[in-house]
C-alpha cells in the first residue's frame, strides 16, 4: 500500500525527530543545573553585600571613635 509516502525518508526524519527530543532533555538538565547553580550564585552575593555593609560600617565607628580620642586627647 502506497500512500505517496516514501518509509526510507519518513525512517531518517523520524529517528532526526528522536535524536531532536535527547538533544532536548540534556539542554533542560543543563538548563536546571544552571538556575540551581544561579541561585546559589545569588545568595552568595547577598551574602557577602551585607558582609560589606557590615565592614564599612565598622570602620566608620572605629574611625568615629579615633577622631573623637585624637580630639579629646589633644584638646582641641
Amino acid at each position: 500500500m502506497d500512500n505517496g509516502i516514501d518509509l526510507v525518508r519518513y525512517g531518517v526524519l523520524w529517528n532526526k525527530v528522536e535524536n531532536y527530543e535527547h538533544r532536548l532533555e540534556a539542554i533542560d538538565k543543563k538548563m536546571d543545573k544552571m538556575e540551581a547553580q544561579l541561585e546559589t550564585l545569588v545568595a552568595n552575593s547577598n551574602k557577602q553585600a551585607g558582609m560589606a555593609w557590615l565592614g564599612i560600617s565598622m570602620l566608620t565607628a572605629l574611625s568615629t571613635l579615633g577622631g573623637w580620642a585624637l580630639h579629646w586627647l589633644t584638646g582641641k
